[in-house]
């Protein structure tokens, strides 16, 4: 049976690289690992939205903190995400996702105990408004060790534009390391250990950040598996703004399968 026949029958089938062994647990596996998540929302002029996002995540079993990483908005962003509970970092410019992922990953650590398990990051992007809770089925996989990273996949999304060829792009190279063909490359909802983040550092720039990740994991024998979730979030559209952003996912998607390929075979260079 290949991959994609295995996880077509079972959607939580945890996957990992062809030929890379099983990353080693840390001692005490799952046990070790902390009961608390960490729920991390990059956001950029997203006023309209980030409260209900930040009091759904709230909800989520096991989310402690959550984190809005405010990257350069230019509208009243951070100050709405405070007065709804969450604990906000700004940028002072505008630095990308994988930026303000790492800003959010980074302060979290901060708020770990000594001498206790790092907590789970769950990152939500921030226009999920109240459907923020679905992302919940996300931790438990990752949470009982069964995985390392827990990727969501959504429903179709109304009024969505097609990406095909960006979506194709990301699936093929996922599937060229592992044999696995993932629904959804591109889904920024994702769980994930501090050592499988740390592994995945520095981030791939842009919109390149979510197909870099699971590369690099994929690479270094961390389990990732795919998780359904009913979440809302607001599409890019089929006008020429959602087609430039498609481009520039494309680019960017492409720039992080490139560097990724170079450091797999640096013979080739």
């Amino acid at each position: 049976m290949d991959a994609d026949t295995a996880s077509n029958r079972d959607p939580l089938r945890v996957v990992r690289a062809r030929g890379v062994s099983a990353r080693v647990a840390a001692e005490g596996g799952a046990a070790a690992r902390s009961q608390r998540v960490a729920a991390i929302i990059p956001a950029k002029d997203e006023s309209a939205r980030i409260a209900a996002t930040i009091r759904s995540a709230r909800s989520i079993p096991n989310v402690d903190i959550v984190l809005v990483v405010d990257d350069g908005s230019e509208d009243d962003t951070q100050h709405i995400a405070r007065a709804a509970g969450a604990v906000v970092v700004r940028h002072s410019h505008n630095r990308g996702k994988a930026s303000a992922m790492e800003t959010g990953a980074a302060v979290a650590a901060m708020r770990d105990a000594d001498g206790e398990p790092p907590r789970l990051l769950l990152f939500i992007d921030a226009d999920l408004g109240d459907t923020a809770v679905n992302t919940a089925p996300l931790v438990p996989p990752v949470l009982a060790g069964k995985a390392d990273l827990a990727v969501a996949v959504l429903p179709p999304q109304a009024g969505a534009g097609g990406h095909g060829i960006v979506l194709g792009l990301a699936r093929k190279a996922i599937h060229a390391v592992s044999g696995w063909t993932p629904k959804a490359p591109l889904s920024g909802q994702r769980c994930i250990t501090r050592e499988a983040f740390e592994a995945a550092t520095p981030l791939a720039r842009g919109w390149g950040v979510e197909t870099g990740m699971t590369l690099d994991l994929l690479e270094q024998g961390f389990g990732v598996v795919e998780v359904p979730c009913d979440l809302k979030h607001r599409p890019s559209g089929s006008d020429l703004r959602g087609y430039l952003h498609r481009a520039s996912q494309y680019r960017d998607i492409a720039l992080a399968i490139a560097v990724r390929r170079v450091r797999r075979y640096p013979a080739e260079r």
